[in-house]
């Protein structure tokens, strides 16, 4: 038995409600060669801090750091049990809404006599260890430096499914390496962001994509592109080993979306098939993903819940319960909802067809009761409409919603297809803007990244029963992109789309009329953004901050130009 080790990576503070608190933690795979590894096996340890500052005895708990998913593992804080005993009664003390909790993590390595394709039981486990109590002194012992997580529990939801109060939440994405001595340039950042946490009460951040660049100079200079799981594991290790970053996941609930760079760049799934080795190159990145970044998530669909006394058909069911994981996940904060699209995995383009072939959340369902992607997102929008009216509904996607690219608009689909973005996927967009315009889905924002250029876009519904509606797409890129000549210029985007130099117009389903919008606040400074919902007024600001955390200078819808955050109004709610 060896003694306790802080984590190689980590604690990362993820999905996280007014009960509970998922916590993520890596072992160091390198302190034992091949050989010892097949015969020893990881666990993680936690304990959660008393006002004194020691750990209460009676909170730790052991869980799992998984040999297939190169030792990481989490613990669900407030539900999850840990190693227990088949049989016995035991359950999880819940989390206080709205309390801050200081919690102290680390691995414990321990001989392991079993073959590794037996599947050891947690009690089989749990005979061989010590009781968990009995590390309290070790754990109080050790320096706190990358072994404590801080985090805040939401407040619990409103009764009426409404809610009135106000939040902040960060976002951002493309967080390009850098090398030798500019990897300390792509960790700046992550320091002002986590000033963000007391001085404006953030609740949490979304990092929506691009999170490593596992293709650091593109997919066609094979030598520096990730193709075996150490070089994956390379990339995560010293993303989220910096200084800066590791710092802020551990204090503040962080939520990550899948983008192209944690795969291949422009990835699509139709390359699986056009090239084997790409087969491999895609359960690598995948698996990777699942280990470092969805882990820690809400793992899969799971707030979309109908009032429980509702009976559900068989049809509402399988859209409420899929059986299988999911990398696409929704949750809510404070009774705000938010819905995170998978939008590469099952990202499909038909070279040989017109763009109406292309599906960007998988090809819709064949019958109502094996939904996908598209179908649960469409009944989630309309779910939610239904139970909290107006409230803001959050759709987090790593590719842009609007403002689409000035190529994007030239005749021929393939331009449409180069924008590695909506264009390109027309039947999946008005599948979704037809859902909001017949369902009266009012303050749909969508979130994202990606195109290296933060922008805000308000859309507008014409010529149908919408055109009161509200919906914005709000853009936060880069992190760190030290090549701003090389792509996102503000010139390269549509800034109305009824302009006759590139109209963009987008039409809808017959009797729905169509989709126009107008851009602006785009600025390439690397930078994070801040939302503030603000029921009071009815409205979000949009704040935008660089990599010192100063605000940035943006046009705003008045053409004025200023520091001051976008104010975009909302329907009441």
């Amino acid at each position: 038995m060896s003694s306790l080790r802080k984590p190689s990576l980590g604690p990362i503070v993820g999905h996280t409600t007014d009960h509970s608190c998922r916590l993520w933690i890596a072992a160091d795979p390198d302190k034992l060669d091949e050989k010892e590894s097949e015969g020893r096996r990881t666990l993680g340890v936690i304990g959660i801090l008393k006002q004194d500052g020691t750990v209460s005895p009676d909170s730790i708990a052991y869980f799992r750091l998984h040999r297939g998913h190169n030792r990481t593992g989490t613990f669900n804080l407030g539900i999850d049990l840990g190693l227990k005993k088949q049989g016995k009664a035991l359950s999880a003390t819940p989390l206080k809404p709205s309390t801050k909790y200081t919690v102290r993590l680390s691995t414990l390595s321990v001989d392991d006599a079993f073959d590794n394709d037996y599947e050891v039981l947690d009690e089989t486990l749990d005979e061989r260890l010590p009781k968990p109590q009995s590390w309290a002194d070790v754990l109080n012992r050790m320096p706190d430096t990358y072994l404590e997580a801080q985090f805040k529990t939401f407040a619990a939801p409103p009764g009426n499914g409404k809610p009135k109060s106000a939040i902040s939440f960060l976002l951002g994405s493309c967080r390009y390496p850098g090398l030798l001595w500019k990897r300390k340039s792509s960790d700046r950042i992550f320091g002002p962001m986590l000033r963000q946490r007391e001085e404006q009460k953030i609740r949490f951040a979304l990092m929506v994509g691009d999170q490593i660049y596992a293709d650091m100079f593109g997919r066609l200079v094979p030598l520096c592109l990730a193709d075996t799981y150490k070089e994956f594991q390379e990339r995560y290790t010293t993303a989220f080993g910096s200084r800066n970053m590791r710092e802020f996941l551990r204090q503040i609930p962080t939520y990550m979306a899948l983008d192209d760079h944690e795969i291949e760049d422009n990835w699509t799934q139709d390359r699986i098939n056009k090239d084997r080795g790409k087969r491999v190159l895609f359960n690598l990145a995948i698996d990777a993903y699942m280990s470092y970044q969805w882990s820690h998530g809400p793992r899969t669909w799971n707030n979309c819940a109908p009032p429980s006394e509702k009976k559900l058909s068989a049809v509402e069911d399988s859209l409420h319960n899929p059986q299988t994981a999911l990398l696409y996940y929704d949750f809510l904060c404070e009774g705000y909802p938010f819905f995170v699209l998978d939008t590469r995995t099952q990202r499909f383009q038909d070279d040989s067809a017109g763009l109406d072939d292309n599906h960007l959340l998988g090809r819709p369902a064949q019958h109502a009761s094996e939904p996908g992607q598209l179908e649960r997102l469409l009944h989630w929008l309309r779910h939610q409409q239904e139970m909290r009216g107006n409230t803001p509904k959050f759709v987090i996607s790593s590719s842009v919603f609007a403002p689409n690219t000035v190529k994007s608009t030239r005749e021929g689909y393939k331009n449409k297809e180069a924008s590695d973005s909506w264009p390109g996927f027309p039947a999946t967009r008005r599948a979704i803007l037809d859902c909001i315009v017949e369902n009266g889905i009012n303050n749909v924002v969508f979130l994202s990244g990606d195109v290296h250029c933060s922008n805000v876009a308000e859309m507008t519904f014409n010529g149908s029963p919408g055109d009161h509606l509200k919906a914005y797409s709000l853009t936060s890129s880069a992190f760190y992109w030290p090549f701003p000549f090389a792509d996102g210029s503000p010139a390269e985007f549509v800034h109305d789309s009824t302009d006759p130099r590139n109209k963009d117009t987008f039409s809808l389903s017959p009797n729905n009329g169509t989709m126009d919008y107008s851009a602006w606040g785009f600025t390439q400074a690397d930078n994070f953004s801040r939302i503030d919902i603000d029921p009071d007024n009815q409205q979000l600001l949009f704040h935008l901050f660089d990599r010192k955390g100063e605000a940035i200078k943006t046009r705003k819808k008045s053409g004025a130009v200023n520091a001051k955050p976008q104010c975009l109004k909302l329907a009441d709610w």
